[in-house]
C-alpha cells in the first residue's frame, strides 16, 4: 500500500489536551511550519496561550469534536486519560495518530499488561481485581508485598495502595473506590512488589512508514510519587540500555505506534528489565531532549504523527531534568539568572503543592556520539 506524503508546512495539527505536554507540542509544531489547534476544556489552559486556534468545550461535546476534526490534517493526544469515546468520534472525522486503540492500550494496566505478555515482554506478577473478594484471592496468590492500582486513571501516585502484611483488604479496596473510572474490564490490577535498583524510561517514536528511532535510556527519581528528576543518560551497563532499547522498539512495532511513546521500566539489581507502565504521547522524562538533543521528543511526535523523516535521537551533552513542583517555581529568577540552566515555564494560573510547574535542565558533559537506536 502507498502511504500519503508527509504533510506540507501549514498543515494543522490537532491537540487533544491543553496542558503543558500540548504547550510544548505546539511550539515544536510551529518550528517545523505548522499549525496547531488545541481542545481543551479548560480556559487559559498553558496550550492555549501558544495558539490563537483553540476549542474550548468538553470531551463529550459532539458538535465541538465535529468542528475541532473539521479544522485538523492530523490528530493527537498530550494525555492519555482523554476519554476513547473523544478519541473514536474524532476518528470517524480525521486521522488520529497514535490511534483510538492504541489509546485503550495504554488507559487501562489490565489491558496493558496482557499486550504486553502477548508480545513476549517482562513484566512483574499481576491479576486483574473486579471486587473485593477478588482481592482477597489474588494477594493470596501473589502474596505480600504487593501493589493494589486502579487499572484507570492513576498517575503520579493516585489510585495506588501498597498491600503488606498489617493491610486490611476491604479498606484497601475502599480506598481504591474513589479513583476507580468507569470503563470495560476490572476496575483493579494487583501487582507483586518489585525490589528494583532505579527505574528508568524510554522515548521511542515511530513514524506512517514503520521508522522507528528511541532516545537514551533515562534514570527516573520520584518524590511522594511524582517525578522530581530525570537523568539522562541513565547510569546502567551498557547491556542493559541495549535491553531497554530492543523493548522499546518491539513494543512501538508490535503496538502499530505511530507518534512517540515513553516506557517506563524498573532495573532489577541482577540487571534485568521489567516494564511498568506505558504512555502514549510525550512524556515528563522525556523533557530533557529539548535542550540536548537535536531533535526533542516534541518535534519527533509532530515528524511521526506528519510522515516527516524522523529525527537525529543523538545527545550532544548529558542532562539533569529537575521538575518544579508548586512553590518551587517562585524561584523562576534565581533559576533565570544561572549561568547554564535552562529554564521553562508552563504559564499555569495557580500554584498547587506537587503541581508540576515548570522545569529546568543542566547540561552537564558532552553526550554519546551517533543515535541510541
Amino acid at each position: 500500500m502507498q502511504l500519503p506524503p508527509p504533510l506540507p508546512p501549514g498543515a494543522t495539527i490537532g491537540i487533544l489536551g491543553g496542558g503543558q505536554l500540548g504547550r510544548m507540542l505546539v511550539l515544536a509544531a510551529a518550528r517545523l511550519g505548522y499549525r496547531a489547534i488545541v481542545f481543551s476544556p479548560e480556559a487559559n489552559a498553558p496550550a492555549a496561550q501558544v495558539t490563537n486556534s483553540t476549542i474550548i468545550a468538553a470531551y463529550d461535546d459532539e458538535r465541538a469534536l465535529a468542528r475541532f476534526a473539521a479544522e485538523t490534517d492530523v490528530v493527537t493526544y498530550e494525555f492519555e486519560n482523554i476519554p476513547f469515546a473523544t478519541a473514536a468520534a474524532v476518528a470517524d472525522r480525521a486521522l488520529v495518530r497514535p490511534s483510538p486503540d492504541v489509546l485503550a492500550i495504554c488507559q487501562d494496566r489490565n489491558r496493558e499488561k496482557a499486550f504486553l505478555a502477548r508480545v513476549g515482554v517482562p513484566v512483574t506478577a499481576n491479576i486483574p481485581i473486579a471486587d473485593a473478594a477478588d482481592l482477597v484471592a489474588a494477594v493470596g496468590q501473589i502474596g505480600r508485598p504487593a501493589v493494589l492500582k486502579s487499572a484507570r486513571f492513576g498517575y503520579d501516585g493516585k489510585g495506588q495502595v501498597r498491600i503488606d502484611d498489617t493491610t486490611d483488604l476491604a479498606g484497601a479496596w475502599a480506598e481504591l473506590q474513589s479513583v476507580v473510572g468507569t470503563g470495560s474490564g476490572p476496575a483493579g490490577i494487583l501487582e507483586a512488589w518489585v525490589d528494583f535498583a532505579l527505574e528508568i524510561s524510554v522515548i521511542v517514536a515511530r513514524s506512517v512508514h514503520g521508522e522507528t528511532k528511541a532516545f537514551v535510556p533515562v534514570q527516573n527519581i520520584h518524590e511522594h510519587h511524582i517525578l522530581k528528576r530525570t537523568i539522562a543518560p541513565a547510569p546502567i551497563a551498557a547491556p542493559v540500555a541495549a535491553a531497554a532499547l530492543d523493548l522499546a522498539h518491539a513494543i512501538a512495532r508490535g503496538m502499530g505506534l505511530i507518534g512517540v511513546m515513553a516506557i517506563e521500566m524498573f532495573v532489577g539489581h541482577d540487571g534485568r528489565l521489567l516494564v511498568n507502565e506505558l504512555a502514549p504521547r510525550p512524556h515528563n522524562s522525556g523533557h530533557w531532549t529539548i535542550d540536548a538533543c537535536p531533535t526533542s521528543q516534541f518535534e519527533q511526535c509532530v515528524r511521526a504523527i506528519t510522515g516527516l523523516p524522523l529525527g537525529s535521537t543523538a545527545p550532544f551533552a548529558s542532562a539533569v531534568m529537575d521538575n518544579l513542583l508548586g512553590a518551587e517555581a517562585d524561584d523562576w529568577l534565581r533559576i533565570a539568572a544561572e549561568p547554564g540552566a535552562r529554564l521553562h515555564l508552563y504559564g499555569k494560573d495557580s500554584i498547587r503543592p506537587g503541581r508540576k510547574m515548570g522545569h529546568v535542565t543542566r547540561l552537564t558533559a558532552p553526550g554519546a556520539t551517533g543515535d541510541a537506536s
